[in-house]
Protein backbone atom coordinates (compact mmCIF):
# COMPACT_ATOMS: atom_id res chain seq x y z
CA UNK A 1 0.00 0.00 0.00
CA UNK A 2 1.17 3.42 -0.50
CA UNK A 3 0.41 6.46 1.17
CA UNK A 4 1.50 10.15 -0.22
CA UNK A 5 2.38 12.93 1.87
CA UNK A 6 1.82 16.49 0.64
CA UNK A 7 4.75 18.95 1.95
CA UNK A 8 5.73 22.41 0.78
CA UNK A 9 8.19 22.03 -1.93
CA UNK A 10 10.74 24.09 -0.07
CA UNK A 11 11.02 21.03 3.34
CA UNK A 12 13.33 19.14 0.94
CA UNK A 13 15.90 22.23 0.84
CA UNK A 14 15.33 23.30 4.48
CA UNK A 15 15.86 20.09 5.24
CA UNK A 16 18.98 19.07 3.28
CA UNK A 17 17.54 15.81 2.39
CA UNK A 18 15.89 14.26 -0.79
CA UNK A 19 12.06 13.04 -0.72
CA UNK A 20 13.87 9.58 -0.27
CA UNK A 21 15.18 10.69 3.02
CA UNK A 22 12.55 12.41 4.06
CA UNK A 23 9.96 9.39 3.46
CA UNK A 24 12.53 7.05 4.80
CA UNK A 25 12.09 9.72 8.36
CA UNK A 26 8.33 9.95 8.18
CA UNK A 27 8.50 6.33 8.35
CA UNK A 28 10.66 5.99 11.34
CA UNK A 29 8.94 8.24 13.01
CA UNK A 30 5.83 6.58 12.64
CA UNK A 31 7.02 3.22 13.36
CA UNK A 32 8.85 4.56 16.78
CA UNK A 33 5.36 6.68 17.53
CA UNK A 34 3.07 3.78 17.30
CA UNK A 35 5.79 1.33 19.17
CA UNK A 36 6.07 4.18 22.19
CA UNK A 37 1.99 4.12 21.83
CA UNK A 38 1.72 0.22 22.20
CA UNK A 39 -0.06 0.25 18.87
CA UNK A 40 2.47 -2.41 17.35
CA UNK A 41 4.94 -4.41 18.92
CA UNK A 42 9.03 -4.21 18.41
CA UNK A 43 9.58 -6.37 15.79
CA UNK A 44 6.55 -4.64 13.85
CA UNK A 45 7.64 -1.31 14.62
CA UNK A 46 11.15 -2.31 13.15
CA UNK A 47 9.70 -4.18 10.11
CA UNK A 48 7.22 -0.69 8.87
CA UNK A 49 10.51 1.52 9.95
CA UNK A 50 12.72 -0.47 7.26
CA UNK A 51 15.59 -0.82 10.06
CA UNK A 52 16.32 -4.20 11.42
CA UNK A 53 15.48 -4.87 14.55
CA UNK A 54 18.72 -3.55 15.68
CA UNK A 55 19.09 -0.25 14.07
CA UNK A 56 15.55 0.15 15.63
CA UNK A 57 16.54 -0.38 18.52
CA UNK A 58 19.09 1.72 18.17
CA UNK A 59 16.45 4.53 16.81
CA UNK A 60 14.74 4.29 19.79
CA UNK A 61 17.30 4.91 22.13
CA UNK A 62 18.35 8.18 20.17
CA UNK A 63 15.01 9.10 20.17
CA UNK A 64 14.81 8.22 24.18
CA UNK A 65 11.82 5.79 24.03
CA UNK A 66 11.94 2.92 26.47
CA UNK A 67 13.03 -0.35 24.38
CA UNK A 68 11.03 -2.51 27.43
CA UNK A 69 6.79 -1.10 27.09
CA UNK A 70 6.49 -2.40 30.64
CA UNK A 71 4.51 -1.30 33.55
CA UNK A 72 6.63 -0.50 37.21
CA UNK A 73 3.46 -3.18 38.44
CA UNK A 74 4.02 -5.56 34.93
CA UNK A 75 7.33 -5.53 35.79
CA UNK A 76 6.64 -6.97 39.41
CA UNK A 77 4.18 -9.76 38.71
CA UNK A 78 6.37 -11.13 35.61
CA UNK A 79 9.31 -11.55 38.21
CA UNK A 80 6.59 -12.75 40.78
CA UNK A 81 5.62 -15.47 38.28
CA UNK A 82 2.23 -14.63 38.08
Amino acid sequence: MTIEVILPEDVFSSLRKSPQEIASDVRIAAAVEWYAEGLVSQGKAAELSGLSRPEFLDELAKRKVPVIQMTVEELRAELAGE
